[in-house]
């Protein structure tokens, strides 16, 4: 089996772009949300009467745009975390976009982590998942 050792150039302004969609949608949705309360379903929550690691995140959102952390932090704390590291990522994107430096893990770590398989990121964030889940509904 060969393997590939094509690494594709990184490109700041793509990803800066894909950050800035997402809090678009996100924004939508919770202002949405805010002015006529409908929201997304959750169909596994419908299914399982269980919350899934996204629900309340249209809660969450809603409190966002109020201006209320700690509302939002209470209607999913996984999701708080997860869009403060992926804002921050997305500032750092945007600077490089507009011809600021470039920031970058320590190239040892780097290695390490791009040595990582994708189906492996894919297990651990379903692990996280699982134990998230289990978590906000058992205890």
């Amino acid at each position: 089996m060969a393997v590939s050792t094509d690494v594709r150039q990184f490109r700041a302004v793509r990803a800066a772009g894909y950050v800035g969609a997402f809090f678009a949608g996100g924004v939508a949705l919770s202002a949405l949300y805010a002015t006529t309360g409908l929201g997304l379903p959750c169909p596994f929550r419908a299914v399982t009467g269980w919350d899934c690691p996204l629900c309340g995140g249209t809660r969450m959102g809603d409190a966002l745009l109020h201006g209320d952390v700690s509302a939002a932090f209470g209607f999913n704390p996984l999701a708080v975390v997860g869009l403060l590291m992926l804002g921050i990522l997305g500032v750092l994107w945007a600077v490089e976009a507009a011809g600021g430096p470039a920031v970058r893990l320590p190239r040892p770590l780097a290695d390490r982590l791009q040595r990582v398989r994708p189906s492996h990121w894919s297990v651990a964030g379903l692990v996280v998942a699982v134990i998230y889940t289990l978590a906000r509904n058992l205890l």
